[in-house]
């Protein structure tokens, strides 16, 4: 096959929990993708002002920018055709919106009523421009501390916001359990888990494959020519909707049953690897 696009997870794909950092061999491809004409893309699960974290550090822009695991996409209409950016924060900053859904208000109050009945769990809250905790702890402090250097700053602030301002995904510190019985609540919901301590609520009909197609059907793509890297549960979907689903080398197991192919991990050129071995670098 020709790989015409590729999308890339931040955490734990383009950056490690070990460095903090994306690897120069993975800037090099990137760039390389970039000059060889194939459309890429970042696919996360965190905020664009989240992101910006790391993509500040990546000198290479990027088409577009699926945030908040496929609810909020950016689109960056000012490359040229050497994608000229001083980094892919730059093209994050000057994109335009060309997709949202955030999370049903009906479904917010059911996830306020619970939290109220549950009033030691802490959760993140996730708005176009602002993300929010309604309180800490050392839980969520030490999952913060895994993300080093690229861990965005941390607001504390009412949920009841949610039920006045557009929030695209709520992500409550629960285990699995309880993250079923919840969702089970929830009429147009459902949950994505890329970390133990906690699960990221979306809109039911959302996730990364989602907002992969806004890019494709925008550029006239198909997805069985797409390449997507992955490490957590949030990019099952992801990975296996893509032509070719990649998981990285330090992906949990489920992730990496349902990949295409098995790479080496994000700190020893995983990503570069992947691409040599399907030919697009």
């Amino acid at each position: 096959m020709s790989i015409t696009s590729a999308f890339f997870d931040i955490d734990g794909t383009l950056t490690s929990f070990t460095a903090h950092e994306v690897p120069a061999s993975t800037l090099r491809a990137l760039k390389a993708l970039r000059e060889s004409g194939v459309r890429i893309f970042i696919c996360t699960g965190r905020s664009p002002s989240q992101a910006i974290k790391v993509l500040d550090t990546i000198p290479v822009a990027f088409d577009g920018y699926v945030t908040y695991n496929g609810q909020y996409c950016l689109l960056d209409e000012h490359l040229d055709e050497q994608g000229t950016a001083q980094s892919a924060g730059e093209g994050i900053r000057r994109s335009r919106v060309i997709a949202e859904h955030p999370l049903d208000r009906e479904d917010l109050a059911l996830i306020l009523d619970w939290l109220a009945a549950h009033p030691t769990v802490v959760s993140n809250f996730g708005e176009r421009d602002y993300v929010y905790f309604n309180q800490v702890d050392e839980q969520m402090r030490a999952t913060w501390r895994s993300l080093g250097k690229t861990a965005p700053k941390v607001y504390v602030d009412s949920p009841r916001r949610a039920l006045d301002h557009p929030t695209y995904q709520v992500s409550p510190y629960i285990t699995a359990e309880e993250e079923a019985a919840l969702v089970a609540t929830l009429p147009h919901v459902t949950g994505v888990r890329w970390h133990p301590a906690f699960t990221d609520l979306i809109p039911a009909d959302g996730g990364k494959p989602a907002g992969m197609r806004v890019f494709l059907d925008h550029f006239g793509l198909d997805m069985a020519d797409a390449i997507a890297f992955g490490d957590g549960g949030n990019d099952i979907t992801m990975i296996e909707a893509a032509g070719i689903g990649v998981a990285m080398g330090n992906a949990t197991e489920n992730v990496k049953a349902a990949a295409d192919h098995v790479t080496d991990d994000v700190d020893h050129d995983g990503i570069a690897n992947a691409l040599r071995r399907f030919g697009a670098l």
